[in-house]
């Protein structure tokens, strides 16, 4: 990592939490921290289930409990057992807390609208621009790619998903008894693998490497899920599975697909692979491909 790079993320964080106010303990000038005005803001989307709220926020049990203890004082939270299970702890908002939250929104608006103002308009739309693209690129860095038994949970539902977007995309649809499909051994080490890419906890994509020994493995069922594209997913998916092949001490891959996946298509022809004859009789391929590989690949480790 270039120290350039750590330079100027240290020097964006340290001028962003000092221009918006979350250096003190009185965030929008409502006397406390903006780790508590966070959590509050949070409940209110509805969904404050306590051990879910953490994962999203990232928060260790023990701050969380501290911040929670802190708006239940303060009238602001109630916590007790969750509707449909009473052995969740769920945080519910009060009516003063209700009203705190319309105080936090509203001063927030002023926060940004400040933030805006002192530039003229071209400014504004190259901040703003320049905000989404580091949220984007913020929320890639916190995917995380891990290897899975064919028959995970979460892999079976994202297959499920796959296929389901195949029936609407294929023009004749999508029959999963009439594609050439892959035995769970092919898939699980040493042949190959399973890998899924999560999200804070939500896997959002998946892709699987089919290995027999005889010919060079083929990568299967690379799918990223509709609201996680922009992110690299596949890209990372498709590295991932490239570098467990060579590790395993392939010289090429190889995979089929179908044209009206034009994303994919171009992905693959991006990263390197060629066009070749038909290598399978796959019923839904009407584009075969192939990658040779660097003798060292990286891209994947073991989460």
């Amino acid at each position: 990592m270039e120290d350039a790079y750590v330079d100027q993320v240290r020097s964006f964080n340290r001028t962003v939490t000092e221009r918006v106010g979350v250096l003190n303990d009185d965030f929008l000038g409502r006397g406390r921290a903006l780790g508590e005005a966070r959590v509050l803001w949070e409940i209110g989307r509805g969904d404050g289930e306590v051990r879910a709220l953490r994962k999203r926020l990232h928060l260790d049990s023990g701050y969380m409990s501290r911040v929670l203890r802190a708006l239940e004082r303060d009238g602001l939270v109630t916590i007790g057992p969750g509707e449909h299970d009473g052995r969740v702890r769920t945080a519910r908002l009060t009516a003063k807390g209700r009203s705190e939250r319309d105080v936090l929104d509203r001063r927030s608006d002023a926060l940004a609208e400040s933030l805006l103002d002192p530039l003229d308009d071209r400014q504004r739309g190259q901040l703003v621009a320049a905000m989404a693209d580091v949220e984007r690129l913020l929320t890639a860095a916190l995917v995380v790619i891990v290897p899975v038994d064919p028959l995970h949970r979460d892999a079976v539902r994202c297959l499920r998903a796959y296929f389901a977007e195949l029936a609407e995309r294929f023009d004749s649809g999508f029959d999963e008894s009439q594609s050439r499909t892959y035995a769970l051994d092919e898939v699980r080490p040493p042949n190959g693998i399973v890998l899924m890419a999560y999200l804070d906890d939500r896997a959002i994509g998946c892709g699987s490497l089919k290995g027999s020994g005889k010919h060079p493995p083929e990568i299967k069922r690379l799918w990223v899920d509709s609201d996680a594209r922009g992110l690299g997913v596949g890209r990372r998916l498709l590295g991932a599975l490239e570098a467990h092949a060579a590790l395993a001490g392939a010289r090429s891959v190889r995979l089929d697909t179908n044209a009206a996946l034009t994303e994919a298509i171009a992905l693959y022809r991006a990263t390197g692979y060629l066009e070749v004859s038909p290598f399978n009789n796959e019923t839904y391929a009407q584009h075969w491909f192939s990658k040779r590989l660097a003798k060292r690949q990286v891209g994947y480790k073991d989460k």
